[in-house]
């Protein structure tokens, strides 16, 4: 056996360890959370495995009451209201200025993108009581839009550094024969520079969406106590409360709020890797 297929096989393992310590958590959640309230509290979900097959020991109970005592289904449809909007926003705003500001030629747009980068190093937590002062004087603190606006104004300069590194890796000569042909500003970034930065688009989509899906802190901010507009991840953190003893109840809730991240991940992999090392290689 060669060096190389040594090499190959010891990387082999350690990815394979290292995939099953981080699905470990997962699993014990699901196993948890189908599991009744008695084995929960007499025993540890690693017993379920010497008898997988038994499937007398499991039960959906813990789902159903998430779902049906504590309005989870309403709380999806505000997570999925939240998050949809609050990534096509950032998304869409910053696919314009990141393009505008790596093809187009105008003074001081180094200054502007350098601002822009430069908000990435300011805590969130700065700016949540001059904000919520100004959500509070429009009287639209509590609502979707607040947690539209902030979660817009948080993702964009994340999202305008992405994409202007892929803009930019774009060769020149391509956006100027199509200048050449006649097309217009707009022709050419609709037809010819968002096709090309799929990658980088789908990656960027997924890391808005799980952050918007996955947040607590703006939502609860922004949101307060209004119950009719609070996402999943708030009714979890009231489900701590109210059922601090019964965490079999939380593990299904938990659950439950990873699924919808797991399918965006999966259905967009492909493009993540590509959209990562976007801009890395210049021309």
């Amino acid at each position: 056996m060669n060096d190389n297929k040594l090499a190959k096989i010891i990387i082999n393992v350690l990815l394979l360890t290292i995939m099953f310590i981080w699905i470990l958590p997962t699993l014990g959640l699901l196993i948890t959370s189908v599991r009744p309230a008695s084995e929960v509290s007499s025993s540890g979900w690693w017993t379920v495995l010497n008898s997988p097959l038994k499937f007398t020991q499991f039960t959906l109970d813990n789902y159903q009451k998430v779902l049906n005592v504590n309005n989870m289904d309403i709380a999806f449809r505000n997570s999925f209201i939240i998050a949809i909007v609050a990534t096509i926003l950032p998304v869409g705003i910053a696919s314009f200025a990141a393009f505008g500001l790596a093809k187009l030629r105008f003074r001081g747009r180094m200054v502007i993108y350098g601002i822009i980068v430069g908000l990435l190093v300011i805590p969130l937590q700065m700016t949540f009581i001059p904000i919520l002062r100004i959500f509070n004087t429009l009287n639209i603190n509590g609502t979707f839009l607040a947690v539209w606006i902030a979660h817009t104004g948080y993702g964009m300069p994340f999202a305008v550094f992405m994409l202007y590194n892929f803009f930019s890796s774009l060769p020149d000569d391509l956006f100027e024969a199509a200048y050449i042909d006649g097309a217009s500003m707009w022709t050419v970034y609709y037809k010819l520079a968002l096709p090309l930065s799929v990658p980088a688009l789908a990656s960027l989509i997924i890391f808005q969406f799980l952050w918007t899906w996955n947040d607590l802190l703006v939502a609860l901010i922004y949101l307060g106590g209004t119950q009719d507009v609070a996402p999943v991840t708030i009714r979890l953190a009231n489900m701590v409360g109210s059922y601090g003893q019964n965490w079999h109840v939380l593990t299904a809730g938990a659950f439950i709020s990873i699924v919808v991240p797991l399918i965006m991940f999966f259905s967009l992999q492909r493009y993540f890797v590509k959209g990562i090392l976007a801009g890395s290689v210049k021309g």
